[in-house]
């Protein structure tokens, strides 16, 4: 993925490859239309845009032209995107599930994220495609991954392989947790809370909350939305603690060059995500809906999906499989651990500590 730094296409150079991305997007989502429901709940849009991206990608040799425009959707296009999904997470939503509820997704996230950054280094693979596994496996999915990768500046390889690795765990979890749900007798609100802290993707969580019941659907995806309301405030802190390392120059007077720092460590578009959910936690786009007689909360997330399908198919035609192959197994041994991880704690923690 390339840097902040790097000097950005002109505008006429970035059209063909644009052009063409957006194209296969369209190809996507209208293909993604024609699954069967099941599938199409299983199997995300965003997923088979990428997939759509790695075989061309990998097929065809695009023409160098084409370049400039496939890295501004993973640049400037998955950021906008990500500025606008924030308009659908309040703080509300944080409030409402009660904060031992909170307090364990917490703890979810620190753990995952810890234990894929300590197997990643044990197995001697990249550190950031360890950090995007695990938050892909603790915050929200793919759109975690989609929204940390760049802070991180991760290769497009590792942001492939970390969405596949999280795309399979999610989807045999929507199977396995109903099932083990059923065996082991689990009520309907204590279903809910466990599918919403320990499956991976939101529509993941929501098929396998509404394979249960309608009762444990309804709770999952609250619980999951949870989940995605913390997720600007640990992608500064994951900006942060990555570039922790570096230095950030005095300001004038002597003092410490903190705001600097935070600057330098988490992009612009991370603070556009946080005071998107402010106004939205304030009500603003309510009022705006009402004085428009528009859903603008819809009409936003309407915008960021697509816009983050567009980013996704970029990243596909930018991927080789040669150097997917390169990483080897340990991504999905990393992937399962953190999966196995987090569902089975967070099992103990409701069960045994919060006693729900």
């Amino acid at each position: 993925m390339r840097g902040e730094a790097e000097q950005r296409p002109g505008r006429v150079a970035i059209v063909p490859g644009l052009a063409f991305v957006l194209i296969l997007a369209i190809a996507g989502r209208w293909m993604h239309q024609l699954l069967p429901g099941g599938w199409g709940k299983l199997l995300g849009e965003a997923v088979l845009g990428m997939g759509i991206g790695l075989l061309i990608g990998n097929a065809v040799r695009l023409s160098p032209r084409f370049q400039p425009g496939i890295q501004m959707a993973f640049g400037l296009i998955l950021k906008t995107s990500i500025v606008l999904l924030g308009a659908r997470i309040s703080l509300q939503q944080i409030a409402e599930i009660g904060w031992g509820v909170v307090l364990l997704i917490l703890l979810l996230i620190g753990l995952a994220m810890g234990l894929t950054r300590m197997l990643a280094g044990a197995a001697g693979i990249s550190p950031k495609l360890g950090l995007l596994i695990g938050v892909g496996t603790a915050i929200c999915g793919n759109t975690a991954i989609t929204v940390t990768a760049p802070v991180i500046e991760a290769a497009d390889e590792e942001v492939s392989f970390a969405i596949a690795t999280n795309t399979l765990f999610g989807t045999l979890a929507v199977f396995a947790y109903p099932l083990l749900g059923r065996l082991l007798g689990f009520t309907d609100h204590f279903f809910g809370i466990w599918a919403g802290t320990a499956v991976n993707d939101t529509s993941q969580v929501v098929a396998a909350g509404m394979s249960y019941s309608l009762a444990a659907g309804e709770l999952a995806t609250a619980v999951k939305l949870t989940r995605n309301a913390l997720m600007g405030f640990v992608i500064v802190a994951i900006g942060l603690w990555f570039h922790r390392d570096s230095e950030a120059p005095p300001c004038p007077g002597g003092r410490s060059g903190l705001w600097l720092k935070v600057k330098r460590s988490v992009p612009l578009f991370v603070f556009g995500f946080l005071a998107m959910a402010l106004l939205n936690s304030f009500g603003a786009f309510d009022a705006l809906s009402e004085m428009t007689g528009r859903n603008l909360i819809s009409d936003l997330t309407g915008t960021a999906k697509f816009l983050i399908l567009m980013a996704l198919v970029g990243v596909g035609l930018n991927t080789r499989f040669d150097k997917l192959r390169c990483l080897g197994v340990w991504p999905l041994v990393i992937g399962f651990a953190a999966s196995l991880t987090t569902a089975v704690t967070s099992f103990c923690v409701l069960r045994y500590v919060l006693h729900v």
